[in-house]
């Protein structure tokens, strides 16, 4: 129940308070807000809680990311009776297709859907029966749940009905759908179709939906027309990369400016299943590419494109003078002269990521200065022949805000010299380089001061003084990620330090760091911000698996009201499961991950926070969550009714 609302005060001739401001004035203000937000300030007054409950029956854009609601709590933050809604983002985990009807809006033209596992091909009919106006459709995980199906006939009541469909995103396997009519139903995809990503299709489906048919009078020769004529973004996970993929999408996708694929074979592939010289150089046939991405992946087996040599990369860069964008993964025969033909043919070239350069070295870098490219995001990854050299050349392009060096073990502490240099970096990952605390140091007197995210995963040589090293007594206020996972020299100390230093982190990893124990959780629970709001960490995501010194004790620092803005937990689950179970029921919408998984929100949802929230305001909309979750139906009615209790 709501606590009493204390009898209102006489009001101050001087300073009449927010009751006396104009309702609308309220509402201009408060609509511009995630509803998040809109639901933590109306827990603050009566004033508030009027104008939210009035916002939601008309609020343009519902983005609830951070939690997976169910729809006891959906009903009345969703009201049924709005008209206006045009984006709807939810994570599904606890939704299934008994929710379809409440979901699904007529008014939608954005519509983002997270991990539907329990829904079947439903959602997609649905989609398409009811979400004429629909322009950007985010779909993931659909019918994975053991019972649910998912049919082509679902997808071509999508396609056909969604006639003003610019990007759909299919982020599950669409190999389950029946091949021979699966490229028959994208025939009716909408004109207006410019981007499609895919989870996963095979190599053979894919070609065989690019390739229109031909008729029973029509010869083989005859030009066909495309079927996704106006497509420009292809993202697509596949089996195998091929040439023969590489050559039907050039053909009919003509207008295509950003083309990512990515395959992660289990064995090596045949000539004919594989990529070679001639597949590449039918990359960009009309010359409108714009980003390129091409990775084999060694998630499953250590596999490379190995019938691709510097001739490809030569003939490639022929038409890619206006790239901007490249992204080359498992190349293991292009050396040098490939790189450096793509860095002196591409003049606009602004983004480069190679991973796996096996022969990649330190001369493709040597002359960058004497080029005109302005690189801003430089990625190379598992370049093992990559040293401090290499990277003080690269360190001369001063316009670098995202530098990704995991995993080149012959880096070492010269290079962050170099690094220190560049006045707008906002990333660097350095993942497994030899640097040492005193390379660190370097950082402290210049690039720290601009980092926003920082990872030393796997530093060995890395120790407490890493912290007081990379600080140095001056707090850089802009730092938000910091990864200091397996980091075997790290212990509570250097946390105790970190949380001293008042830094706002929203994401801390501190993984398989086996000195670090119940200490650090607590010290990270009682640090405080600010000295104007409540005792508590700003943390997101804190990833504490495999950590050598948790025990039960750090359970109590867990749960409410420390760690007041923590969605994301990492911990190892076979600890206590009684104890997790019970973290996990005292703390419903935060996510648990006891198996080592990854942490994070998904690609959809990875904007900036752009309004600030007291740190009390965010756990008492946690707290409104959980108390809404245990209500009937006929409960949210009268709450709805009741605005105190709603928002309390």
């Amino acid at each position: 129940m709501a606590s009493p609302i204390a009898p209102p005060r006489d009001p101050d001739p001087d300073n009449p308070g927010i009751h006396h401001l104009p309702s609308a004035l309220i509402a201009t203000i408060m609509i511009k807000l995630d509803v998040a937000s809109i639901l933590s300030l109306a827990s603050t007054c009566t004033a508030f809680r009027s104008c939210a409950l009035h916002i939601l029956s008309f609020l343009p854009n519902f983005h609830l990311p951070d939690v997976a609601p169910s729809m006891n709590l959906l009903r009345p933050l969703l009201p049924p009776n709005n008209p206006y809604l045009r984006s709807l983002k939810v994570d599904c985990t606890r939704l299934d297709d008994s929710s379809l009807d409440f979901l699904i809006r007529p008014s939608l033209q954005e519509l983002c859907l997270r991990n539907c596992a329990d829904f079947s091909g439903k959602l997609l009919s649905h989609l398409g029966q009811s979400c004429k106006d629909l322009r950007f459709v985010y779909l993931s995980s659909v019918a994975e749940k053991r019972g649910r199906s998912v049919d082509v006939i679902h997808l071509e009541e999508l396609l056909s009905g969604c006639t003003q469909l610019e990007t759909l995103i299919l982020m599950f396997d669409v190999s389950v759908f029946l091949r021979h009519k699966f490229a028959r139903v994208w025939s009716l995809a909408s004109p207006s179709l410019i981007s499609l990503e895919i989870g996963y299709i095979s190599s053979l489906m894919l070609t065989e939906l690019l390739s229109p048919a031909v008729g029973p009078h029509q010869s083989s020769n005859h030009p066909q027309p495309s079927i996704l004529p106006n497509l420009q973004k292809l993202c697509l996970s596949v089996d195998y990369i091929t040439d023969t993929m590489i050559s039907t999408i050039s053909k009919y996708l003509t207008s295509l400016t950003h083309l990512d694929l990515r395959d992660s074979p289990i064995m090596e592939p045949r000539m004919a299943f594989d990529l070679t010289n001639d597949g590449l150089q039918q990359v960009n046939a009309h010359g409108k590419l714009k980003h390129l991405c091409l990775v084999r992946s060694q998630e499953i087996a250590p596999t490379y494109f190995k019938r691709v040599n510097d001739l490809g990369i030569l003939l490639m860069a022929d038409k890619c003078s206006n790239m901007e964008s490249i992204c080359l993964g498992g190349f293991c025969q292009v050396t040098d002269t490939g790189y450096k033909t793509i860095l002196h043919s591409c003049s606009k070239l602004y983004k480069l990521k190679v991973f796996h350069g096996t022969h990649l070295t330190n001369l493709v870098f040597h002359d960058i200065n004497v080029t005109s490219l302005s690189l801003t995001h430089v990625s190379l990854r598992w370049c093992n022949l990559l040293t401090n050299l290499g990277v003080a050349h690269l360190a001369s392009n001063g316009n670098l805000s995202t530098l990704d060096l995991r995993d080149c073990r012959n880096l070492g502490d010269y290079s962050l010299r170099a690094i220190n240099s560049l006045p707008k970096l906002k990333s660097l990952l350095l993942d497994g380089c030899d640097i040492t605390d005193a390379g660190l140091s370097h950082l402290s007197k210049g690039s720290m001061k601009t980092l926003v995210s920082l990872s030393v995963k796997g530093c060995k040589k890395l120790t407490d003084r890493c912290i007081s090293s990379l600080f140095d007594g001056n707090s850089n206020q802009e730092l938000r990620q910091l990864n200091l996972s397996n980091l075997p020299n790290l212990s509570d100390g250097a946390i105790f330090l970190l949380a001293k230093s008042r830094i706002p982190l929203s994401e801390l990893r501190l993984r398989q760091c086996p000195l670090i124990g119940d200490t650090s959780v607590m010290a990270l629970a009682s640090m405080q911000i600010d000295e104007n709001v409540w005792c508590g960490s700003s943390l997101k995501v804190l990833d504490i698996y495999n950590c050598g010194g948790i025990t039960q004790l750090a359970f109590r620092w867990l749960k409410k009201p420390y760690f007041p803005r923590m969605r994301w937990l990492g911990i190892t689950g076979s600890l206590n499961r009684d104890v997790v179970d019970g973290l996990t029921r005292s703390r419903p919408y935060m996510h648990v991950a006891t198996r080592g998984e990854e942490l994070g929100m998904d690609q959809w949802d990875n904007s900036e926070d752009i309004y600030s929230q007291d740190y009390e305001e965010v756990d008492e909309f946690e707290e409104w969550l959980f108390e809404g979750e245990d209500m009937s139906d006929d409960d949210m009615v009268d709450v709805l009714d009741d605005v105190a209790d709603l928002f309390e």
